[in-house]
């Protein structure tokens, strides 16, 4: 594997324990600075401020979710408290900061858009491109995780913030999983949808492996994951227990459900709606000019363009692109540009064969 940069590139191997121990003692320090930031910056973002002692009833109940439908990453998750110096309620704030803030009911200016192309005209040339709008900051807490679980040949390779186990990623049976916030429904103890993406990619080689492993999940929140192979793209959005698949050689997605559906459930105030609504036409229409064989810069460069790509407003509070990521599924490489991408240059990091 290649990498090079900012951003900490952290190999972990063994059982998920094992994984997990690794993971925190790479990253020790700055996961145990971040921890102490105003609870994991938590309440640097919401208007009522929490305590670790107010959380462990809802961080157990996330626990015992995830520990039945997941118990390798229940494993991992005990494996990174060790490694990183953290106890283990601190392991899981980490992984569950997402659903602990919960609906973000004010004005915002994006949370990531996403694309995929495969097969038909982009035959051999399989791509899934997205940028990250996330609020606290984040662009400092980046890593990309290597992973190769015992008594497997199946690696995955994913983009990390502050100590998650998964966020998006490619594994090196040719999957991609990218990702979007929607909003609706109960959220609730369960699977989060970021251990969920890393679920898939180390339990599943295609779309439609990957699709059918979802249907047997129960995410904690509302999530549109975008899964891409050297074959097939798709989109598949998730309310409450409800699912619902799109595939075209082409997907797009931004903030909004786009199901007929699941558009009645969607709880998107207006001011973030009109963004995602922007992001989406500007992404349409880039994309109408990107050739099927486009280069990861010439993905980046469309990703880079406003209103795709958030400003820094300088509020910590507010989403803003804080990473973009080319993902190769055929190749195995993640390509990233972390912070501002029309202002870093391009990280590459490959699973090569072992």
């Amino acid at each position: 594997m290649s990498g090079g940069g900012s951003i900490p590139l952290v190999r972990v191997a063994g059982d998920p324990f094992t994984a997990g121990r690794l993971h925190g003692g790479a990253l020790a320090a700055p996961l145990r600075a971040f921890v102490d930031d105003s609870l994991a910056r938590l309440n640097r973002v919401l208007a009522t401020p929490l305590s670790m002692t107010a959380l462990l009833p809802t961080i157990a109940a996330y626990q015992a979710a995830v520990a039945a439908a997941a118990p390798d990453l229940a494993q991992e998750v005990r494996g990174l408290a060790e490694g990183a110096g953290i106890s283990e309620p601190e392991a899981w704030l980490l992984q569950l900061r997402r659903e602990i803030m919960g609906y973000q009911k004010v004005p915002t200016a994006g949370d990531c858009t996403t694309y995929a192309r495969a097969g038909g005209p982009f035959a051999g040339h399989p791509v899934l491109a997205q940028t990250i709008d996330l609020n606290s900051d984040l662009d400092d807490q980046i890593s990309v995780l290597e992973v190769s679980r015992t008594g497997g040949s199946r690696r995955s390779l994913v983009l990390s913030f502050a100590g998650l186990l998964g966020y998006l990623g490619l594994n090196s049976d040719g999957l991609a999983i990218g990702l979007n916030l929607v909003l609706g429904g109960d959220w609730r103890p369960g699977l989060p949808p970021y251990l969920a993406i890393r679920e898939l990619l180390d339990s599943t080689s295609s779309v439609d492996q990957a699709v059918a492993a979802l249907r047997g999940m129960r995410l904690a929140s509302s999530r549109s994951l975008t899964l891409c192979d050297r074959e097939k793209a798709v989109w598949v959005e998730v309310l409450g227990d409800e699912l619902r698949v799109t595939e075209a050689v082409e997907t797009l997605h931004t903030n909004h459900f786009l199901h007929p559906d699941l558009a009645p459930g969607d709880e998107l105030n207006v001011f973030a709606r009109n963004s995602s609504v922007r992001r989406l036409k500007a992404v349409e229409a880039g994309l109408a000019e990107l050739g099927p064989a486009a280069d990861p810069e010439q993905h980046f460069a469309l990703l880079s363009e406003p209103p795709i790509c958030v400003p820094d407003e300088g509020d910590i509070r507010r989403e803003r692109t804080v990473a973009a990521v080319v993902m190769l599924p055929d190749r195995g490489e993640l390509h990233v540009r972390p912070g501002d991408p029309s202002r870093s240059s391009t990280q590459v990091f490959s699973l090569r064969p072992t």
